[in-house]
C-alpha cells in the first residue's frame, strides 16, 4: 500500500502525539529540551492549528510527521523563511528512509505551494548526529542561538531548486 502525505487534522491529534513522543524518546534520553520531545495534546493541537503540520500515513496509521512554521505565523523561524520542525518518524519505521521521504515531500511543498527558494530548520548543537544528517541532505549552517532551553540551537538553511 502506498503512503499518503497529507495535512494533519484535529482528529489526528492523539496518534500524532503518540508517534511524536515515541520518536523523541532518544532526544529526552540525551537531555535535550526540544518542545516536541515533551509535547502534550494542547501543544499538538496548537501545532496542527498554527502551522502546516503534515503526516505520512500508511495503512491508516501515522508513521511520520513534520511541520512548517511560516514566517508570518505565531512562531516564525530565524530568518523570514519557512522553518521545518517537529520532524518525527515512528520508531518502528526508522532505517527505512521514511524521515528522508517526508523531509523531501515537505521541501517540495515549500517550493510548489509556498513558492519559496529556501527553508530553515534547527537542531541542538549537542545532538550527536542530527547536524551531520542535515548537512548530508544539503543544509548548511547559518548561525547559532541560545534559546534558554539548556542547549545551543544550530540553524541550518537549504536552498531549494526551482525550475
Amino acid at each position: 500500500m502506498k503512503a499518503i502525505f497529507r495535512l494533519a487534522v484535529p482528529e489526528d491529534g492523539e496518534q500524532l502525539l503518540e508517534v511524536t513522543l515515541r520518536a523523541y524518546q532518544s532526544i529526552r534520553d540525551l537531555g535535550i529540551n526540544f518542545a516536541a520531545a515533551y509535547a502534550d495534546m494542547e501543544m499538538v493541537n496548537k501545532n496542527i492549528k498554527n502551522n502546516l503540520c503534515y503526516v505520512l500515513e500508511e495503512k491508516g496509521s501515522i508513521i511520520a510527521t513534520v511541520s512548517i512554521r511560516l514566517p508570518w505565523g505565531f512562531q516564525p523561524g530565524p530568518v523570514g523563511l519557512p522553518h521545518i520542525g517537529w520532524l518525527a518518524v515512528d520508531p518502528n519505521s526508522v532505517q527505512k528512509g521514511i524521515g528522508s521521504k517526508i523531509l523531501s515531500l515537505v521541501e517540495e511543498k515549500i517550493i510548489n505551494d509556498l513558492k519559496c527558494h529556501a527553508v530553515t530548520l534547527g537542531t541542538a548543537e549537542s545532538h550527536p548526529w542530527l547536524s551531520k544528517m542535515y548537512k548530508n541532505k544539503g543544509y548548511y549552517e547559518i548561525g547559532t542561538k541560545e534559546l534558554g532551553r539548556g542547549h545551543t540551537t544550530i540553524y541550518f538553511k537549504k536552498d531549494l531548486v526551482t525550475e
